[in-house]
């Protein structure tokens, strides 16, 4: 309606003009109104003791050049941060290639962390009898 006319409208204007034209319940202009506002589709403003509501085509296409240019720079931002995380990827397998002797250091310490588990285990099971645990309680 607003981009159709061109033109700014008092809220009664709007009551008459919108179920005419585009069908609108006449129950539910205001609320659409309020919502387009809260929105900011449609702008707004008190003079003296009448409210004013309008839009324009050119704020639509300003508003989507707006976020074009926001989007943009957001994906240029992204591919930025996309880079360098593979260029420090890359760095990182620097000197971790698969070879004999990282294999078996690899199964090394393997073998030694489930052997700390299994300590850590047996060391459990005992703490029962563990003279500071005793102490405590007692105290």
């Amino acid at each position: 309606l607003y981009f159709a006319q061109k033109d700014v409208f008092q809220l009664k204007d709007i009551e008459k003009i919108a179920p005419k034209e585009k069908g609108i319940t006449s129950m539910s202009v205001k609320e659409i109104l309020q919502s387009l506002v809260d929105d900011g589709m449609v702008d707004t403003d008190r003079i003296g003791t009448s409210n004013y509501f309008w839009a324009f085509p050119s704020k639509a296409l300003h508003a989507r050049k707006r976020k074009l240019e926001e989007l943009e720079s957001q994906f240029a931002e992204s591919s930025q941060k996309k880079e360098a995380l593979q260029k420090s990827i890359e760095k990182a397998k620097i000197g971790r290639e698969d070879t004999a002797e990282r294999a078996a250091l690899m199964e090394e310490l393997a073998a030694l962390r489930q052997k700390k588990e299994q300590l850590k285990a047996e060391i459990d099971k005992y703490r029962e009898c563990d003279p500071d645990v005793i102490e405590e309680m007692r105290k």
